[in-house]
């Protein structure tokens, strides 16, 4: 039986699907992603001992990448859409794609958290944001913030400062919580998705004045 995106029934149903079904917790949070958040998810690689699970001996990503036969299982797959596909792929990693229902803002964590805070103080409470182990934080915003970044950071001064700032669109992917991010652990949230952030983050401009002001202050 499928579920309809936001649904109380839908929510119950993905969240003890694992036990009512005996689906694999995994499963369970792949349909959190496609049925809850609308978001795709890519089964990826993971790190292995001396490599990568994609067999390549000279992966440039070790458990960073897309697999390269895995099909991409699509926003709004119900819980046995998303068994039956990641049945094919036992332990993968969960990625999602960027430049559809977001972009992504990607700043050092110490400065990621510091900009949070300011943030939420000023009002201007940002959309989902995760942190990676390797120690970067990445703040979801509207789909065409990679695009408009030069031209945003013009605007607003700092396209001349040495920013550890960037955004990635269209063609990239990030690794979701709770997956493993190239052998070095776990990617957690700082700021969860909610239905309202999900389906629609805050454009880049909102939050980027406070960010690159931050990451400005952290480099100076």
């Amino acid at each position: 039986m499928g579920f309809t995106i936001g649904s109380s029934r839908g929510i119950r149903d993905i969240r003890s699907g694992s036990r009512r079904r005996g689906r694999t917790a995994e499963c369970t949070v792949v349909a959190e992603y496609t049925g809850l958040w609308g978001w795709s998810v890519v089964p990826g690689a993971r790190a292995v001992s001396g490599g990568c699970s994609c067999d390549s001996p000279d992966c440039a990503s070790p458990g960073a990448h897309p697999l390269p036969y895995a099909a991409e299982i699509p926003a709004g797959a119900t819980l046995d859409e998303v068994a039956a596909a990641w049945a094919g792929f036992p332990g993968a990693t969960l990625l999602l794609p960027v430049g559809r229902s977001f972009d992504i803002l990607d700043v050092a964590a110490p400065a990621g958290r510091r900009a949070l805070v300011r943030l939420e103080r000023m009002g201007l409470p940002p959309g989902p944001v995760s942190q990676t182990p390797d120690g970067r934080c990445q703040f979801f915003v509207a789909p065409g913030a990679a695009a408009d970044l030069p031209a945003l950071l013009y605007r607003m001064g700092w396209d001349d400062a040495d920013l550890d700032l960037h955004c990635l669109g269209p063609g990239d992917h990030i690794t979701a919580p709770p997956s493993d991010h190239a052998g070095l652990g776990p990617v957690d949230w700082l700021r969860p998705p909610s239905l309202d952030t999900a389906a629609a983050p805050p454009a880049a401009r909102l939050l980027l004045g406070t960010l690159a002001y931050i990451c400005h202050r952290s480099a100076a």
